[in-house]
């Protein structure tokens, strides 16, 4: 049954995808009507209605929602595992899908793709900027880049950057005008940059860790940021004090444009990761990416 009818679940999961016969017969490349009657052949072969058709759109019934769960993953290994052998006969090629935020993107992944990317000319690669903790399986993510703390068990998770750690900075104007914070806490004294987590909507609390203790200080200000580059700018006028990754403002540091507080209570941790799901069949063009980003420190 399944050598005779595997075309047929094919077409019912791009038509459950696309919700439309007529998208999903021109993704396909067959007629609307020879899709329509190969879902019509495989609900009277199983005696159950799988798709829901209306003037306007077309749903997945329970029954076919159930199919599409069971036989989706499956069919995407076996189409993962056909690219694998088309790769391994002719030249890397491939397109690849990966989500990252802000800062890991920019520090991090980029630098490492751009010599990949130069010496794979076929392979394309789509980067995501996303902040949020995005869920690479349902949004067909090939793999995402977020810190180690962040990555869920089930998924493969690949190093791919030094430590680092973030940086308590501020103006020399604001300074002078609203004096030093010399502890955590005193920060709730000042003007600070706030940012807004994207995943839960609340504020982030500012963490600290001093010989094994870690304190989070909730802080108040006028401003409230979901971007990196605002909070730094907003720091270099002398709007407040702000909670950034050391790197993004060291040579502001470096050259008196911003000083750095508390470095005492700002303790290195590790780096990013890659992260893909544990079941993924790799083709030859991620495999080579895996290679290229990993850490070799």
């Amino acid at each position: 049954m399944l050598k005779e009818n595997f075309n047929d679940l094919i077409y019912l999961v791009m038509v459950s995808k696309e919700k439309s016969f007529t998208r999903a017969a021109a993704k396909l490349g067959v007629s609307q009507s020879a899709l329509s009657h190969s879902i019509r052949g495989l609900e009277e072969r199983l005696q159950t209605r799988l798709l829901t058709r209306t003037t306007r759109s077309v749903a997945a019934t329970e029954a076919g929602e159930r199919l599409i769960d069971s036989v989706g993953p499956l069919i995407a290994d076996i189409e993962k595992a056909l690219l694998h052998i088309t790769d391994n006969v002719g030249s890397v090629s491939g397109n690849i899908r990966i989500t990252a935020g802000e800062h890991a993107l920019s520090s991090t992944l980029w630098p490492l793709l751009k010599p990949f990317l130069q010496a794979y000319p076929e392979v394309k690669v789509e980067l995501s900027v996303d902040n949020t903790l995005t869920d690479i399986v349902s949004g067909r993510f090939d793999a995402g880049v977020r810190l180690g703390e962040s990555i869920e068990k089930d998924m493969v998770a690949v190093r791919i950057g030094p430590n680092w750690r973030m940086a308590v900075v501020a103006s020399p104007d604001y300074l002078a005008k609203y004096g030093r914070p010399e502890t955590p806490y005193q920060l709730q004294d000042h003007n600070c940059m706030n940012m807004r987590l994207p995943t839960l909507g609340g504020l982030y609390s500012w963490e600290f860790s001093k010989d094994g203790k870690e304190i989070r200080v909730k802080v108040e200000g006028q401003l409230i940021f979901n971007n990196l580059a605002s909070r730094i700018d907003a720091a270099l006028s002398g709007m407040g004090i702000a909670c950034v990754p050391e790197d993004t403002v060291q040579h502001h540091i470096n050259e008196g444009r911003l000083e750095s507080l508390l470095d005492e209570w700002c303790e290195p941790f590790s780096g990013y990761y890659l992260y893909y799901p544990s079941r993924k069949q790799h083709t030859a063009a991620f495999s080579k990416l895996i290679e290229a980003v990993r850490y070799k420190g």
